[in-house]
């Protein structure tokens, strides 16, 4: 599964993103990665969330992005979710399109049964109708 929260810079995305992940880790057995393009939330995650500032991986384009995200899949088998603060930032897709990219997430997402969280900020009207499904939470 994925789910998108989308809306403007500065319209609250972070917050519900990590409202979110802080109820999900008391719900499942598995476990949950947060990806982040700092690590400024740290204190306000769950201590149980593993943190991961994408930035410091040295990802420098999409592919590799989707690689990275890949490579953390195959090293938790207890893996259940993924949350992406900063998604066009982290995943070096801010000005384009996003449909291919969150597809292969999904594709990933369906394969390996992970469930995928992305914070957006796009405005719900500029988000490809392919992906409006996806749409979860609009601010």
């Amino acid at each position: 599964m994925v789910q998108l929260i989308v809306g403007n810079k500065g319209k609250g995305k972070t917050k519900c993103l990590l409202d979110k992940v802080n109820t999900e880790i008391k719900n499942i057995l598995g476990n949950i990665v947060y990806l982040d393009k700092n690590t400024s939330h740290m204190y306000e995650l769950n201590n149980k969330i593993r943190l991961i500032s994408v930035p410091d991986s040295g990802i420098r384009s999409t592919e590799e992005f989707v690689g990275f995200i890949l490579g953390i899949i195959s090293q938790d088998h207890d893996l259940e979710q993924m949350y992406f603060d900063s998604f066009l930032v982290i995943s070096d897709l801010k000005g384009r399109d996003i449909t291919a990219t969150v597809n292969r997430i999904k594709e990933i997402s369906e394969r390996f049964g992970v469930d995928f969280v992305l914070s957006v900020s796009m405005d719900e009207s500029e988000i490809p109708d392919e992906l409006k499904p996806l749409v979860a939470i609009s601010l």
